[in-house]
């Protein structure tokens, strides 16, 4: 074989592996692109799930919630007038 016949062999392995190369980038970048999407779908269900414990947190936190438990299973409630002790302030020490 001649020099033109070499180079059109490497020239042919060449643009062959140049394809190869591309096949696999455009496959990798679909595989990056469904993970991505896989992801942000995950996070998507993570931010719900969040907002959802906000509000159960809310709800577990409002005042007449907690007052109606106080006086339900702690059994307080309001002191009457001579039930309140009052403390004296303490001065700071300098």
């Amino acid at each position: 074989m001649n020099a033109w016949a070499w180079a059109g062999v490497a020239l042919a392995l060449l643009v062959t592996a140049s394809a190869v190369i591309v096949v696999h980038g455009k496959y990798r970048s679909r595989l990056l692109v469904n993970e991505i999407q896989q992801l942000q779908a995950q996070l998507d269900a993570f931010e719900v799930e969040w907002e959802q414990l906000l509000l159960e947190e809310h709800a577990f936190a409002d005042p007449a919630r907690i007052e109606r438990l106080a006086r339900s299973r702690l059994r307080m409630g309001v002191p009457q007038a001579d039930e309140i002790a009052y403390l004296p302030l303490s001065r700071k020490l300098d």
